[in-house]
């Protein structure tokens, strides 16, 4: 993912992107072609965001909705994959929201990107449940992921994981756990650890290095080591979405999906296919839809001014 704005106080942004939104909707109630696709029985393939909102993460749940994080103020913009109108649920806190998951229970994980932290609000409202302060120095709290009853968030500057264990019911956690990275994933200049997945056996994780191409299984305890790719890697990787042994790494300046068939432990993996569309424009992260998948825009190669047009993309899943 991304560079980010800066920690702020102020929130105009915030308030001019909820403005926005509201147009924006009003726009596809008045008959844009998103809502026209949609009375014709197909789900539109644009999903039109708020000028200047600066897309990063995107998260898709049981429901046609798809949630959409700011990395300019963190506001949480709610889709609807039928209609394609919107709106903002969650005012940012001035700092990034990054990647995303949403959980069975309608609650939606944040992960904060410069701003060190990580957020639950709830599907539903966008009320924030338990926010957390997860580094103290120069971080980036780049994406989550879901699994072994807990939410993981990748750091992109420091070679950590950090776990939010979830108690019986899913009960949140008072506090993160900073679980130390070793092994074979060696830190360098540029994004490092980006997107996380499950491993297909269910017993670890899955790390995609940005600025290496290079992708790694993770232990629970954090010990890491090399997916072997033959002559292959993923470099600008990013969001990472796993379906039993397929996993799919959207390579974000390349604007490609790479389909990637590991083995059941995650330690080999053979390129099968790359797939890109004439929508992308430097796609980031990923989520699931019948048989589509969605990516926010996030434009990295067009400077970002309040005025800038963003989108979402439905493309078949490959």
């Amino acid at each position: 993912m991304g560079q980010t704005a800066h920690d702020r106080k102020e929130t105009p942004l915030s308030r001019r992107t909820l403005a926005l939104a509201a147009t924006a909707a009003l726009a596809v109630a008045l008959g844009v072609a998103p809502a026209e696709a949609a009375h014709r029985g197909s789900l539109p393939t644009t999903i039109q965001l708020p000028n200047g909102f600066q897309p990063e993460g995107i998260a898709i749940g049981e429901s046609p909705y798809a949630y959409f994080g700011s990395r300019a103020d963190g506001d949480i913009y709610r889709a609807s994959l039928r209609t394609g109108s919107g709106e903002v649920i969650s005012q940012g806190p001035g700092t990034p929201s990054l990647g995303l998951k949403i959980d069975g229970r309608g609650r939606l994980f944040v992960s904060g990107g410069s701003g060190g932290d990580a957020r639950v609000l709830d599907t539903a409202t966008g009320a924030v449940l338990k926010s957390y302060r997860l580094q103290a120095v120069p971080s980036f709290i780049n994406d989550v992921t879901l699994t072994g009853g807990a939410a993981w968030y990748t750091d992109s500057t420091n070679p950590v994981l950090f776990k939010l264990p979830l108690g019986r019911s899913g009960k949140l956690p008072a506090a993160a756990v900073q679980v130390p990275l070793t092994g074979d994933l060696a830190y360098a200049t540029g994004i490092n650890a980006n997107g996380i997945a499950p491993s297909p056996d269910g017993r670890g994780l899955i790390i995609v290095q940005s600025n290496t191409g290079k992708l790694f299984r993770t232990s629970y305890a954090g010990v890491t080591t090399e997916i072997d790719l033959g002559a292959e890697s993923v470099p600008n990787g990013d969001g990472l979405w796993l379906r039993g042994s397929t996993l799919y790494v959207v390579q974000n300046r390349l604007n490609v999906i790479t389909r990637i068939q590991l083995d059941k432990h995650a330690t080999k993996g053979t390129v099968v296919s790359r797939t890109t569309d004439p929508g992308f424009d430097v796609p980031t992260t990923i989520a699931a839809y019948g048989k589509r998948f969605y990516l926010p825009n996030a434009r990295f190669t067009t400077p970002p001014t309040p005025e800038t047009e963003y989108t979402a993309v439905g493309v078949k899943r490959p």
